[in-house]
């Protein structure tokens, strides 16, 4: 395994792939000075090469490595028993690993206790009368013994079916892990079909809800697969995150943790525009962002002018701008606006350096957080 960082310069013997590879050129900052990772971590499979992306939190490449899984892992609530995380660990693809057996040993527990049938219209050209009979298209019938009819049928090929067959397929190209074969078996009614996952929207109720988390787990894994084509026949690819997105994803589950009433996304408006702080609590605004930031100096004039907003449309006196600590801690206070309309805005950095397994890691994080709260 090859260790590359965010924002730090790849190895020259990569840069050339990464130039010839334009599915991969908004992940990477490509210039004269050479080429970068942007805030995007996670696995890269190149030319039978591994190379894994990290966030800059300590000085072991291999803490590093294991601080992004474990905040993945809690951000996307992905539950792993010890075993199951030291066998993806072994895995020459780990994390990616990971999250596709997450995802096909989920889904064939649900298929073990039934698969999800419901009912469909069909219309079929058949020899007995069943269900409604089309007269129009029964007087251009060439079969005269067939009838065109009109019918319900129970069936498991249904659009939820379709796209987790899909997806079982797709990732058979990445993993030979046994448990999609056995789920595509079982879905052998199922017909294949493209599906567009940036359109796609499949309704839950009480009848598929016990598959909704694997259909999720599989989407997931879908839009940030990055596939890369080449001459040869070796299986190269990405899987990257936004590293914004996965901080505001952890540091948001954390205060739900800390405080169940705490809200996420919660949605306003001011004047055209659309409010949504990243986190709400009862007496708390709070904005993450994956950004370096030294002092008040560093801190943009849209940044404080969007907290002030978030301040009074809410009503609410106190927020904060999160960070993630880098070489320095953030710690400063400042007062926006006055009068009725005065808002406290705290700078703080949340310390991710820390060395242990993974329930150690969440504990000690949840307490630095908390820590961070020193209004009173």
């Amino acid at each position: 395994m090859h260790y590359l960082i965010e924002n730090q310069k790849i190895p020259l013997d990569l840069e050339d792939t990464i130039k010839q590879t334009p599915s991969l050129h908004p992940y990477f900052e490509i210039n004269f000075n050479g080429i970068k990772p942007k805030n995007y971590c996670g696995f890269l499979s190149i030319h039978g090469q591994s190379y894994f992306i990290s966030p800059k939190i300590s000085t072991s490449n291999t803490q590093n490595h294991n601080t992004f899984i474990y905040m993945l892992l809690y951000a996307y609530d992905i539950k792993l028993k010890n075993e199951d995380f030291m066998q993806g660990e072994r895995e020459v693809h780990s994390i990616f690993e990971i999250f596709i057996r997450l995802f096909s040993d989920r889904l064939l527990a649900e298929l073990k206790k039934g698969v999800f049938k419901q009912y469909i219209t069909l219309q079929e050209n058949i020899k007995v009368l069943k269900g409604k009979y089309i007269i129009e298209k029964n007087f251009s019938n060439f079969y005269h013994q067939n009838l065109y009819c009109e019918f319900d049928e129970f069936s498991m090929d249904n659009e939820l079916n379709r796209f987790l067959l899909y997806a079982l397929r797709y990732l058979k190209k990445f993993s030979t892990y046994a448990n999609l074969y056995k789920c595509e078996a079982i879905l052998d009614e199922v017909r294949t079909m493209p599906i567009d996952i940036q359109t796609l929207h499949i309704p839950f109720d009480r009848m598929n809800r016990r598959y909704e988390h694997s259909y999720e787990i599989a989407l997931m894994i879908l839009q940030k697969l990055v596939p890369m084509t080449n001459k040869s026949n070796e299986k190269s690819f990405a899987f990257l995150f936004d590293m914004a997105v996965v901080f505001e994803k952890f540091v948001g589950k954390l205060y739900q943790g800390l405080d169940p009433s705490t809200v996420l996304q919660k949605r306003g408006v001011f004047g055209s525009l659309v409010l949504k702080p990243d986190i709400f609590t009862k007496s708390l605004i709070i904005d993450t962002k994956y950004k370096k930031i030294s002092t008040r100096g560093d801190l943009s004039v849209q940044d404080k002018y969007q907290m002030f907003v978030y301040g009074v449309n809410f009503g609410v006196k106190d927020t904060m701008l999160l960070y993630p600590k880098y070489t320095e801690e953030i710690n400063d206070n400042l007062e926006l606006g006055k009068g009725e309309d005065l808002i406290r805005l705290n700078l703080r950095s949340l310390d991710l350096n820390f060395d242990a397994g993974y329930s150690a890691f969440i504990c000690e994080i949840e307490k630095r957080l908390e820590g961070l709260d020193d209004r009173n």
